[in-house]
Order: structure tokens, then sequence, then C-alpha cells
């Protein structure tokens, strides 16, 4: 029965010229002359029409790697594979909730900045905006800007002295010297501010629903005034 052969069967044919039958005597070519046309006959495009393109090549090897580090990870990992998939899991977990605990690295890193932006506003202007950003849905917003009408409500009480760029973490501390009993819930808010405005965290309703309460039981709090040295007249 006769074969068509391979490339390079079809390749030596071409060069010796030899199409078929055995009464046509070889031609005799020195080892490394045949090789070099050998070498460029088989380099034509007619023999590699159905070759892997380059990205294919390159998708392939980069597989093969992944398949040989993964083997290689998962021979020295008690448990094997399965051993690997569970600590790929429990890390991926670990960098999920370090990211949700600090937010953004970049923006969590930087120093607070002022609590209020450039522009004096009284605190019911910051109710009213706040209100407003809460009616629409933008809990962050609203948020914020119940916080900033905490700090101001204290400054106009004369709870704070008004000092530019003060921040919410500075607010709080001063004003629990006053209000002793919402010394926490004023730290909590400070840090729930610094979150929403540094971190990249994102406020719900809950959230604008405490600082709302919070400045409300404010309000109806009488100060604990610092007490005289005796002997002094009030």
């Amino acid at each position: 029965m006769a074969t068509t052969g391979g490339p390079i069967a079809h390749a030596t044919a071409r060069l010796t010229g030899v199409t078929g039958g055995t009464d046509v005597p070889p031609v005799t070519t020195p080892r490394i002359p045949a090789r070099e046309a050998a070498e460029r006959e088989l380099s034509k495009p007619m023999y590699h029409e159905n070759d892997p393109s380059l990205f294919q090549r390159v998708l392939d090897t980069l597989w093969d790697w992944v398949g040989d580090l993964f083997g290689s990870a998962a021979g020295a990992t008690p448990g094997g594979a399965l051993g690997l998939v569970v600590i790929a899991a429990v890390a991926v977990l670990l960098i999920t909730a370090l990211w949700w605990r600090l937010g953004t690295p970049g923006r969590a890193a930087a120093r607070p900045a002022a609590l209020f932006e450039p522009g004096p506003r009284s605190a019911a202007e910051h109710r009213t905006a706040a209100e407003a950003h809460a009616a629409a849905g933008r809990w962050t917003e609203a948020s914020q800007e119940r916080m900033r009408a905490i700090v101001r409500a204290l400054e106009e009480r004369t709870l704070l002295a008004p000092r530019p760029g003060r921040t919410a973490d500075e607010a709080a501390a001063e004003a629990a010297a006053a209000l002793p009993v919402h010394a926490e819930g004023l730290r909590a808010a400070a840090v729930t501010f610094d979150a929403l405005t540094y971190g990249g965290h994102t406020a719900t309703p809950a959230t604008y629903a405490t600082l709302h309460a919070l400045d409300t039981a404010l309000a109806r709090t009488t100060p604990t005034l610092p007490r005289l040295p005796e002997g002094r007249p009030a």
C-alpha cells in the first residue's frame, strides 16, 4: 500500500527530485548542505499552515507553568491539592477582612483632614443638608453632614471653641470633657466620620440613625462645667 508521508518526506522528495518509483537513482548530497536545504524547505509557509498561533503558544506555556507551580505547591502542602485550596481560601478571607476594616490603603493611611469644608455654616444648615441627603438615600453624605452639625452645635453652645482645622477626633475628645456621659458616643461618631470620609466606607440608614440620635441627645444634655477652686467667686 502506498503512503503519502509527512512534511519531511515531501521536502526530501522536492530536494532530491524523486516523486515516486524506484527506477531513478538517488541523488547523493553532502550532509551539511542537505540539512541546510531541508531547513530552508521546511521553513516555507506551506508546511506551517496548521501551526498554533504565537498567542496560543504563549498561552500553552503559561498554563504549563501554572500547572507545574500548582503541582509543586500541592506536593509541599499538607493535604496535597485540597490543603493548598484551603490555605488560599483562608488567605483571601483574611485580605478581604483587612480591606473592609482598614478601607482603601492609600486613603486610610492619610491623616484626617479638617472636619469642616471652607465656608462657615450653622448647625441648622448642616442638619438641613443632612436631612436632604437622607431623603435621597445618600446615607454617607447624610452621616457626614450630621456629624458636622453635632460639632457646630457644640461650638454654638460655647462647649467647643471655634478652631479652623479641627478634626472629628479632636472635637470628640474636647467635647467629652463637658459632656462625659456622651464621651463614648462622641468617640464612636468620630471614628464613623473618619471611616466614611477617609477610609472609603459606606454608611447605612442605621449609621445615620445613630448619629441623628446622638445629635438629639447632646442638645438635651446639660453640660458638666469645671469646678472652680474653693474660695474663688463664681
